[in-house]
């Protein structure tokens, strides 16, 4: 009898080209966060009118939505300068887009609801102590833009800068993301720290076949703010998935900043974390 498909486990250290002897090879397209396609999504609040604190960001007539849709993620990263300033860092770039489309909904044509693009300039650099009993394994800086591509009074978008740590233990990896926003001129969503956080903090859990992430964002200064996100993996057929996601709280998409909705969905996927 053949064996059953497993998920792969990747080290942080494989991650990041940390230690392979390919850690000098740049321009090679690789998975950053994970490429999936959500083939059914529901959600309990549609946003049907848009809003924001900024008056002229704010819709003023409802769009007929449906409360099932499609999700897609795509997401890559490729290394453009090794042993950045004769050291240990490396320099990435990085793409990330989401899409929510209303596959069904055909009385206004299947369109795409929102999608979000967020592309990065990311300085890695290696790192090796222990804190909390996990093994702390790389330290990052990011430049990070994302926004919707929107004319008014649906645009939206800020520009941030993250900083990363990266900490690893046996089957458990966890991700720490706190963020400062550049001032954003146009005031598209002003109080979108306030809704969707200040930090994220992402847990990854390898069990068996399988794969559990949990993704966390929170203010800190509004205990009902922020959202977290459940997926679970489970391997189908060679490289190929499924997993099941729930997400619950504010900001699952950015024009969804400050309207909070509870969604669950599934779908395939081909590359995880």
């Amino acid at each position: 009898m053949a064996n059953p498909p497993t998920i792969g486990y990747k080290s942080i250290a494989e991650k990041w080209e940390l230690n392979s002897l390919d850690t000098d090879e740049t321009y090679r397209l690789i998975s950053y966060k994970p490429n999936k396609f959500a083939i059914l999504r529901w959600s309990n609040n549609p946003n049907t009118l848009p809003q924001s604190e900024n008056p002229e960001y704010s819709a003023t007539e409802p769009l007929e939505l449906d409360q099932f849709e499609a999700k897609f993620q795509i997401s890559f990263k490729t290394k453009i300068i090794d042993h950045l300033f004769k050291g240990n860092g490396d320099l990435w770039i990085a793409f990330t887009q989401k899409g929510y489309w209303q596959l069904y909904n055909a009385d206004k044509s299947r369109s795409f609801r929102e999608i979000n693009f967020q592309p990065e300039l990311i300085y890695n650099y290696p790192i090796n102590f222990n804190l909390l009993g996990f093994n702390a394994r790389t330290t990052r800086i990011t430049l990070n833009h994302q926004s919707n591509g929107r004319d008014i009074p649906y645009s939206r978008s800020w520009n941030r800068i993250i900083f990363h740590l990266e900490m690893e233990n046996k089957n458990w990896q966890l991700i720490v993301r706190p963020w400062i926003q550049f001032e954003n001129e146009n005031r598209e969503n002003p109080e979108i720290n306030n809704y969707i956080g200040r930090a994220e903090f992402t847990i990854l859990y390898h069990y068996k076949n399988c794969e559990i992430s949990t993704i966390i964002t929170h203010p800190f200064n509004k205990l009902d703010r922020g959202s977290i996100q459940f997926d679970y993996i489970v391997p189908i057929k060679g490289q190929l998935k499924g997993f099941v996601q729930f997400f619950k709280g504010y900001g699952e998409s950015l024009i969804d900043y400050n309207h909070q909705q509870n969604t669950i969905g599934f779908g395939l996927t081909i590359m995880d974390w």
